[in-house]
């Protein structure tokens, strides 16, 4: 196969690193990278991020989620691929799990929850997507996830966990952490957090629009 080992490697270091980050525990998460506009690295199935190898990680066509070393891949490859096909602007897609974004994922009022409580929020990512409760791994959330995210960068899949995604593994990092502070702000405040006002986001909007123009 002609990919350089170096891409395994890198990917492995990436899900490590994130991991680093407390974005997913044991097995839990996943994580993909587009190599080409036909393939795809993906997370191999059951195996934990934190202990990722270039052992672990699978190669699969984006057409149509087919393995192509013989590895398994995550039983969610089918919202990874849809991912990749439906935005050709994303190069990486993470579904991670933390601890304060997956209570509200858990919340009976998950879809009344402004979570635009810190500027990094609309500046970094923008309006949060939800996605209702369907089984891991099937058909339907992978559609659901898809749809979404057509047009978000981020959505929380109801008792489930978060799906975001970005240019590099260095931009759904900074998208997940900044997430998760402010559902921890949301946690911890209750009732009393204000969001930011509709100007706050409206002044933040250009800069955020210019940000994604140079690709930072």
């Amino acid at each position: 196969m002609d990919i350089a080992q170096e891409k395994f490697e890198e990917f492995a270091a990436g899900a490590r690193r994130m991991a680093g980050y407390g974005l997913m525990r044991c097995s839990s998460g996943n994580l993909s990278r587009r190599l080409d506009e036909q393939r795809m690295l993906v997370k191999a199935s059951r195996s934990w991020m934190a202990d990722l190898t270039a052992a672990d990680v699978a190669v699969c066509r984006i057409a149509d989620e087919v393995s192509l070393d013989g590895k398994s891949p995550s039983v969610e490859i089918g919202f990874h691929a849809g991912v990749l096909r439906t935005r050709a602007d994303v190069n990486v897609v993470l579904h991670f799990q933390t601890t304060a974004a997956t209570a509200l994922a858990c919340s009976r009022r998950l879809n009344e929850i402004d979570f635009a409580v810190i500027p990094e929020i609309a500046y970094y990512i923008g309006p949060i997507g939800v996605v209702p409760y369907n089984l891991p791994g099937s058909r339907g959330l992978a559609e659901a996830v898809v749809s979404a995210m057509k047009d978000h960068d981020l959505a929380m899949m109801a008792n489930h966990g978060q799906i975001v995604v970005g240019k590099s593994f260095d931009d759904v990092i900074q998208k997940a952490v900044f997430f998760e502070l402010a559902c921890e702000i949301i946690l911890r405040g209750g009732d009393d957090i204000r969001p930011l006002a509709p100007q706050a986001i409206a002044e933040l909007r250009p800069q955020a629009a210019a940000r994604r123009v140079r690709g930072v």
